[in-house]
């Protein structure tokens, strides 16, 4: 049986909540940063989009299946070791996504910070992005695969029971 990814952690902040989520991929950096990067890639494991890469730069992911269309900036770009911009659109509350890209012996460890209002729902908004974790894995090795709701729904009940009031 497959070892299941660790659960990411989740911290109280004065105006909402962090999480880290983390994995070693078995990839060099390069190559997941095109996974973070390029519209042929992002669609395999993430959703349709397009990034204009350089700071400032427009960000725009859609979720055709839900309707939900991310239209956003980078906040920060160091190619290939970061990119953060926001998981919002218009005038919504900032929702930063911070990916980190670190080269190690097995590959690269990919951090995700995401920052999120007191308001929203953190356990399903890091279950979320678990799920895309595991199908940027998969993308990686050449197998893209389905949104893996069983596994979401899983890590939703446990990030619910382990997250901070």
């Amino acid at each position: 049986m497959e070892e299941e990814a660790p659960l990411g952690a989740i911290t109280r902040l004065d105006n909402g909540f962090e999480a880290r989520l983390a994995r070693v991929l078995g990839h060099d950096r390069d190559a997941v940063w095109r996974m973070l990067t390029e519209p042929q890639a992002l669609c395999q494991w993430l959703a349709a989009g397009t990034i204009e890469l350089r700071p400032g730069g427009a960000v725009r992911i859609d979720f055709a299946d839900s309707g939900t269309v991310i239209e956003s900036t980078i906040l920060q770009f160091d190619p290939p070791r970061l990119i953060e911009y926001s998981w919002s659109s218009g005038d919504q509350p900032q929702r930063p996504l911070c990916w980190e890209l670190i080269p190690v012996k097995e590959g690269t460890q990919l951090t995700l910070t995401v920052r999120l209002p007191a308001s929203e729902d953190i356990a399903k908004a890091c279950a979320g992005f678990d799920a895309h974790l595991e199908m940027l894995a998969a993308a990686l090795e050449g197998v893209p695969i389905r949104f893996p709701l069983d596994y979401y729904l899983k890590r939703r009940r446990t990030y619910d029971a382990s997250r901070p009031k």
